[in-house]
């Protein structure tokens, strides 16, 4: 999907946890600047997608999308992996 075509929010992140069936926990990160000290503040929260296909894993880089509710914490989709995690 074109980002041009939807109205749909996306995110990117990082793959921390694949434990659940079907499920990817992708914690992303964002920066700003504090209102009041003016320094970079990093902070991040953690989504749970849909991963149809089972296909990420930890450390992947991933792109998700906004979607209906798929369960009760489950509110995005994996769309595609941009990087895969370096396996050892």
């Amino acid at each position: 999907m074109s980002e041009a075509t939807t109205n749909k929010r996306t995110l990117e992140g990082v793959v921390v946890s694949n434990k659940g069936e079907k499920t990817v926990v992708v914690q992303v990160e964002r920066k700003f600047i504090h209102p009041r000290y003016r320094k970079t503040v990093r902070s991040h929260k953690k989504y749970m997608a849909h991963d149809a296909e089972n296909t990420c894993n930890i450390g992947d880089t991933v792109r998700i999308i906004e979607s209906a509710p798929i369960s009760r914490r489950k509110r995005w989709v994996m769309e595609t992996v941009l990087t895969r995690a370096e396996q050892l």
